[in-house]
């Protein structure tokens, strides 16, 4: 049983406004290039998210979704293809997250990206091209519309219409139960794995081995 201090939270449901990225392929250098990963904490990363893509050289603003007004509240993110592929840093989550991020629907996600999505609490959804791309219009044009994800029942509600979307089910069940923070899990059990450990013969001969040598 879980400590009640440390309850995770069942994302089974996120509603908002959404934010187009287009194009496919866009690694984790892009969503937070290496030069941010310099920080101690994870916070302050959101101002950095998609940064060379929104700034050129001399830090005036480019032409991006992220740097236009009417999609600063945006919680929902919509993309395409393989995103987040390239190097596996939890960085580039961590980056959108901060921006405001609470659930991003594409074509398809790079494994390790998504995994380091779930361990946020934000769940990675798909649907075809076609979908998606209606869906990245319809944001476009109405960027204070509603956009509501049922991670649970795997559909997008928008517009008056409804869309079938996929969650891996390992998330899904991770998500929908409160159970995708494995560190809190491991805080709020700590007792449980204590006892656990301290009947594992070989951790005992460990111990053992250990203090014989001082």
């Amino acid at each position: 049983m879980t400590d009640a201090t440390e309850e995770i939270p069942e994302v089974d449901y996120v509603e908002g406004t959404g934010v187009p990225i287009r194009g496919n392929d866009i690694d984790t250098d892009q969503i937070i290039p290496a030069r941010f990963m310099k920080v101690v904490t994870f916070d302050g990363l959101g101002e950095f998210a998609f940064f060379d893509l929104r700034f050129d050289d001399d830090d005036n603003e480019k032409d991006h979704p992220l740097n236009e007004a009417r999609f600063q509240d945006a919680n929902v993110m919509v993309v395409n293809n393989n995103f987040g592929c390239g190097s596996s840093r939890e960085h580039a989550p961590q980056a959108l997250m901060r921006w405001g991020i609470d659930a991003i629907i594409g074509e398809g996600f790079a494994e390790i990206f998504a995994g380091n999505c779930l361990a946020l609490g934000i769940p990675t959804l798909t649907a075809d091209h076609e979908t998606i791309n209606e869906l990245q219009q319809w944001v476009d044009d109405h960027p204070d519309g509603d956009i509501e994800v049922d991670v649970a029942a795997e559909t997008v509600r928008f517009g008056g219409k409804e869309i079938s979307v996929s969650v891996d089910d390992a998330q899904r069940k991770a998500l929908v139960e409160g159970i995708w923070d494995t560190t809190a899990l491991m805080k709020a059990n700590r007792n449980a794995i204590e006892e656990t450990a301290s009947n594992l013969p070989y951790l005992d001969q460990t111990r053992s081995d250990v203090e014989a040598d001082d």
